[in-house]
């Protein structure tokens, strides 16, 4: 393979949008990102998608249904390429030790205008060293071994996208939907992204410093009666009086022991999964009522709208104004907007 310039195009053109896959890809990865872009196409034109792999035709994906992939990289050319999508999935440890799919995906990459991810596949764009020195995200299943195995780059697991120069990563599955309308955004605009997100049912708000972790629902399982009394006590009321001696209380055991106990079965010490809970209870807050900061950050155990303001930022890193511009919902916005008019 040779080495090759890439000269910007005009979306008034056809842009040459590749994705990659290989054995053991993960269907999502490529379907979600591949339909948000075909649907702009079909809404305002200017996007031509294609499926590389490391020969033509059909490639197995890790749930066992199999894609077409139009492209071998022997037979197609990596210069030209506009945006480059490199999806994730199980095969990519194996994908990364593929020499010729490893250089074709380095050759483009350092010809494409974007270069981008999908979950693991962040893996192959490591091993093509397209992201030295550049802060990316994975997965977080997937984030402590790529930080182990690749010390080169910044790896934060926290966002569901995040962008560094031309180079964009995202984390699992639906989040590269979320890329792919953000890449949109970026081309054509806000009112076309908003169409896509429309037509195909998105959010088209969650910006990609939006947290991947939910408590709830990626804290492990307590395994014994006394650390799910406690998990129980806080997630019912999460703005209650939640000290180490009130935890304690409910588990039936010293401080102390509880500490230990629960940072065995829950990963956290119990300060934090309270602190977590509450954030989650604020951002619900947030999104679902018009009340001021002071007062969710009273309901939410904050005490006060400043220390709910630091706390909201290290977690989610924006401010609740900004999150609550971003998903209130319309019936909110609504009342907002009456509240308004009769103050004026």
């Amino acid at each position: 393979m040779t080495t090759c310039s890439f000269v910007m195009k005009s979306l008034r053109v056809s842009s040459r949008v590749s994705f990659v896959i290989f054995d053991g890809f993960e269907l999502l990865d490529l379907a979600g990102p591949f339909e948000v872009f075909q649907q702009a196409n079909r809404l305002s034109g200017g996007y031509s998608c294609e499926v590389i792999s490391r020969s033509p035709g059909l490639v197995r994906s890790d749930s066992s249904l199999q894609v077409y992939a139009g492209y071998g990289v022997e037979d197609r050319d990596p210069c030209g390429i506009d945006t480059l999508v490199v999806a994730g999935g199980s095969g990519v440890d194996a994908a990364r030790d593929d020499s010729p799919l490893v250089e074709w995906v380095g050759l483009a990459g350092a010809a494409a205008r974007r270069v981008t991810s999908v979950c693991s596949g962040v893996f192959l764009l490591a091993a093509a060293g397209l992201v030295s020195g550049r802060r990316v995200t994975s997965h977080w299943s997937r984030a402590a071994q790529l930080a182990r195995e690749h010390p080169e780059l910044v790896v934060d697991c926290d966002p569901i996208f995040i962008k560094d120069g031309h180079v964009w990563t995202s984390a699992g599955v639906t989040a590269g939907m979320d890329l792919a309308l953000a890449l949109i955004d970026d081309d054509l605009g806000r009112d076309v992204a908003l169409e896509v997100a429309r037509e195909l049912v998105l959010f088209l708000r969650r910006p990609g410093s939006q947290s991947q972790y939910s408590v709830p629902l990626w804290s492990p399982q307590p395994s014994t009666d006394s650390i799910r009394a406690v998990v129980s006590a806080v997630q019912a009321d999460p703005g209650a009086r939640h000290t180490i001696g009130d935890l304690a209380g409910h588990a039936r055991m010293s401080p102390r022991q509880l500490q230990r106990r629960f940072i065995t079965e829950i990963g956290t010490p119990p300060g934090a999964y309270v602190e977590r809970m509450r954030v989650e209870a604020a951002r619900r807050a947030l999104a679902e009522s018009a009340d001021s900061l002071d007062s969710i950050a009273r309901r939410c155990g904050f005490g006060t709208g400043e220390t709910l303001r630091r706390v909201f930022h290290k977690h989610l890193r924006v401010s609740p104004s900004e999150y609550r511009n971003r998903f209130q919902s319309p019936r909110e916005e609504r009342n907002d907007d009456v509240r308004a008019a009769h103050l004026r």
